[in-house]
Order: C-alpha cells, then sequence, then structure tokens
C-alpha cells in the first residue's frame, strides 16, 4: 500500500474516533431538577458535594444560586482534576477536596469548617460514568481492562485491587462478599470456580477474564434489558460486589451520613441518590434512625475493608440523630429522565432537614 493511501487512512480513522469523542454525549447528573427543589441552594450558603464526580449537579447549583460556595469533595484523582478546572472558572466558590467520606473531617477542619457549618450536603453514591467509560479503571464489564476498581486509583498505591482480592480472599470470603454485597444467588458457585481458576491456569487479572468464567459458571444467560437497550451480563452483580468491597463503600456510606449530621446546621437539608438496596438500606435507617449498633453494614466486620476508621467522638455526638424527612415516598426519576439517562434508572432519592 502506497505511503500516501496509509496517511490517508490513518487521518480518516483519526478523524472518525474525533468525531465520535465530540457527538458523546456529556455526563447527565441525575434527577438533577429533584435535587434542586430539596437541596434549595440560597445565595452565599456553602453546599457539600460529598460526590463530586465530573461535576455535573455542582454545575447545576452554580446556575441556581449563583453566589453559592461548594465544597466538592471526592476521591477520584480525575474528579479532583474536574474540580480544580471549574474552581478556575468560578473563583472563590468551589473548593476542591481530594479524599473519601472518612477523610473528610481532616479535610474540612484545613478549611476552618466545625460542627454545625454547613447548609446543605448532597450524595450521588456508586460509580462515575468516567469510572465507567476508561477501560483502564476496570469497573465496566464490557470495557476489557485491568481488575483494579479503587476509585482511588493509584492514589494509595498499597490498596488492594479486585485482582489482590481474587487471588489472596479464601473461597468462604470471596462467597460472602460476592452474596452479601452483590446479592448474587449463585456466589457459592462463582466463589468455587474463582479459586479453582489460581490452580488450573492463573489468577484473574482482567475483566473480560472474570466476566468469562462467571459466565460459563452460572446458570442462566445475560438478559436484554430494554430500558437501557442492551444485554445485563451475569457477571454484573460478581462486579459490584468486588467494586463495593475493594471500595469500603457501605463502611463509608455510613459514616457519610453521620458526617452529614455532624457538619450541617439546624434546618440545613441533605439530600442522597442511591442506586441498589444496599446503599438505601444505609441511607433509609439513617434518616428513620433505625440504627443497630450505630452500623447498618450487614456485613461482619471480617468481612470488611480494613482501612476505615470512625472517630468515636463524631459517633457519640449522633446516637440520637434526629431527622425531619422532606417527602412521603422515595423519589424516583421520571419516565422521561428514564429514556433520555438510562443511568438513572435504578436510582433513588430521598431528603431531609436536620432538625437537632
Amino acid at each position: 500500500m502506497k505511503l500516501s493511501k496509509i496517511v490517508f487512512n490513518v487521518f480518516q480513522n483519526f478523524s472518525t474516533a474525533a468525531q465520535n469523542i465530540m457527538i458523546k454525549p456529556a455526563h447527565i447528573p441525575v434527577m438533577v431538577n429533584e435535587v434542586l427543589h430539596y437541596l434549595k441552594p440560597e445565595t452565599d450558603q456553602i453546599i457539600l458535594d460529598m460526590t463530586f464526580g465530573s461535576g455535573g449537579h455542582s454545575k447545576k447549583i452554580l446556575e441556581h444560586a449563583p453566589n453559592v460556595k461548594i465544597l466538592a469533595l471526592d476521591r477520584d484523582p480525575h474528579a479532583y482534576e474536574y474540580a480544580l478546572k471549574l474552581a478556575t472558572q468560578f473563583p472563590g466558590q468551589i473548593v476542591p477536596l481530594l479524599g473519601k467520606f472518612s477523610d473528610l473531617p481532616e479535610l474540612l477542619a484545613e478549611q476552618s469548617f466545625g460542627k454545625c457549618s454547613l447548609d446543605g450536603i448532597l450524595f450521588d453514591f456508586g460509580c462515575s460514568s468516567m469510572q465507567f467509560d476508561l477501560p483502564q479503571r476496570g469497573f465496566s464489564i464490557s470495557k476489557n481492562g485491568p481488575l483494579d476498581m479503587r476509585m482511588d486509583g493509584n492514589r494509595i498505591p498499597d490498596a488492594p485491587t479486585a485482582a489482590d482480592v481474587l487471588s489472596k480472599a479464601t473461597e468462604i470470603d470471596i462467597y460472602r462478599i460476592i452474596k452479601y454485597y452483590g446479592e448474587e444467588k449463585q456466589a457459592r458457585k462463582i466463589a468455587r470456580s474463582i479459586v479453582e481458576a489460581r490452580y488450573l491456569f492463573k489468577a484473574l487479572t482482567s475483566t473480560e477474564e472474570l466476566a468469562d468464567l462467571v459466565e460459563t459458571v452460572v446458570d442462566g444467560v445475560s438478559k436484554f434489558n430494554p430500558v437501557v437497550d442492551k444485554k445485563i451480563h451475569v457477571a454484573t452483580k460478581t462486579f459490584q460486589a468486588l467494586r463495593i468491597f475493594v471500595n469500603n463503600e457501605l463502611n463509608e456510606i455510613n459514616y457519610g451520613m453521620l458526617l452529614a449530621h455532624h457538619y450541617l446546621k439546624i434546618g440545613g437539608r441533605v439530600v442522597t441518590i442511591t442506586f441498589h438496596s444496599l446503599e438505601d438500606m444505609i441511607v433509609k435507617r439513617h434518616l428513620s434512625g433505625n440504627l443497630i449498633a450505630n452500623s447498618a453494614n450487614p456485613i461482619p466486620l471480617k468481612f470488611s475493608s480494613y482501612n476505615l476508621f470512625m472517630d468515636s467522638n463524631i459517633i457519640n455526638q449522633v446516637l440520637e440523630l434526629n431527622w425531619n424527612m422532606l417527602h412521603k415516598n422515595v423519589i424516583v426519576p421520571s419516565f422521561d429522565e428514564i429514556d433520555s439517562n438510562s443511568r438513572s434508572r435504578s436510582s433513588k432519592l430521598r431528603a431531609a432537614i436536620k432538625i437537632k
């Protein structure tokens, strides 16, 4: 093939790729109108976006209340970069914070924020679209990449990846992780096949390897979901379970809700968006005051991630927390929103006011 034709083909492929990037829809924040309705951001208020992501909700809050100040927290370094860029567009209104929910006391102390100092707090739990879109992060079943799944990325180099968990955990531990965090009925069969894979050929290191293994051992096939216009892979619950465990998500959510009560003013508002029953259960228990031993995590501590420290002083202060719910029934997205933004299909919104 002539050099000129090769150059033309390369340029044509590049142009096509560039067009695909340009026409790819931007991240759409879930239930943004409902968030604004219940959060009610006003001029000069201080709002903490606990899950900044790519800033979709924060941007809408800034449009709604132009002089509001947003503390933008996220554990993902990529999200932190988004917050830094947004801070240059809105000088003095965006304070980027890099860390987990459990890092918040230290981060807010550095910014001179203490107890009862915030007007509103927003949570949008789960993975962000940009984490699923990057194969190298290892969150997506449909995009082959390393079995990583750490929301912190390489920010904490010693934190175990999903591959580390599958290569070192016992069969019973893997079973319990998949059973409880993924609510997977065939968890025992999947756990056994993962452990056997270590000895038959090699430890699992890629998302494709794990997805293929699960698909070969479980009963049933990937099901088509008309809402998202694609098949839901049979390994989806297994991926969810590993992601939750690797990132210690349920303990972090539990602690995050404690911190929300601690830092909100009397009359301050909290809005939460959850995407599966385990997240929603924790939020619901907190807002209804239905805590058992101050923990909403259904997994024994043996099967929880190692890297969480809860400040006992903060915990003791909120043992009798009190919220006033702002709605009778849980809020779900409209059919129109689900049609235009499939990510919203499983979301649930809860909102409350701190009354004491």
